[in-house]
């Protein structure tokens, strides 16, 4: 299958994107001064310098299982100014296996969503951590919002439909913090589990597609590419249902609530 993303087109937003990522940094318990860590969906190596700068002295693994990310992440692979250090690895979340070592920390910034019944994998992911070690992650719970029905909308009733039959998951993907609370709670762990709509003021044409292409609207992309006129015809279509669910504000920016679901658990 080819690489459905582009590290370029993530890029957009950065300061957006990242935001959640630091929320759930400050949250983290005080961990070991060289603590070592699993990066579940590292992306394009931006947001595992993030983790390293917050814990200088860690040994950090980053996982992914998307070529091109992994390509740009190895900019930042090396030893860190604190004396850790950060390397990256080819994985997929769904099987990802730890390695014969336990982690003080695992962390997964938007990631598991991608994961059928990701909650599945959190048993596995307990025993991977060192007594008192930590499972932090945050994925996004938008996916009733407009952004999202309109895209699934437009799948199926476009010329475009029988192509893109099944490319777009019809249920919610993700767990409610109450929901993640239980699983976690029930494995033993101390859970810390809460949610956050963002609202981001976006810039520039259509921010709310250009912020879509690089996430949510990649699989659709994807299925499309050998039809430049039907990829076309789709992105002026959801463009135009975008415009009328995000309007533009007096000044010209846009607002994009983005609701998100954040998990910190410590390991018994």
């Amino acid at each position: 299958m080819n690489d459905l993303w582009d590290p370029g087109q993530y890029r957009h937003f950065g300061d957006h994107r990242t935001r959640p990522l630091r929320d759930l940094l400050a949250r983290l318990p005080r961990l070991p001064a060289a603590p070592r860590v699993a990066d579940l969906g590292c992306g394009p190596g931006a947001p595992t310098r993030l983790l390293a700068e917050h814990l200088p002295g860690a040994v950090i693994t980053g996982y992914d299982s998307s070529p091109a990310m992994l390509a740009e992440a190895a900019a930042y692979a090396g030893p860190t100014p604190g004396g850790g250090s950060v390397d990256f690895a080819r994985a997929d979340l769904a099987d990802w296996a730890p390695a014969p070592h336990t982690y003080q920390l695992i962390l997964s910034n938007a990631a598991l969503q991608w994961v059928p019944d990701h909650t599945a994998l959190l048993p596995g992911l307990i025993t991977a951590l060192a007594p008192g070690g930590v499972l932090a992650f945050q994925v996004p719970g938008n996916f009733g919002a407009p952004s999202h029905t309109l895209m699934r909308e437009l799948v199926t009733s476009g010329p475009w439909r029988d192509r893109l039959a099944g490319v777009l998951r019809t249920g919610d993907p993700v767990d409610t913090p109450a929901g993640y609370y239980a699983a976690l709670a029930a494995l033993g762990c101390a859970v810390d589990a809460w949610e956050t709509t963002y609202l981001h003021r976006l810039e520039g044409e259509d921010p709310v597609l250009d912020w879509l292409m690089g996430t949510g609207l990649r699989p659709v992309l994807a299925k499309l590419e050998d039809d430049p006129q039907a990829r076309v015809d789709f992105l002026f279509a959801y463009r135009d249902a975008l415009r009328t669910a995000y309007p533009p504000q007096p000044d010209g920016s846009t607002l994009f609530p983005f609701r998100r679901i954040f998990v910190v658990a410590v390991a018994p």
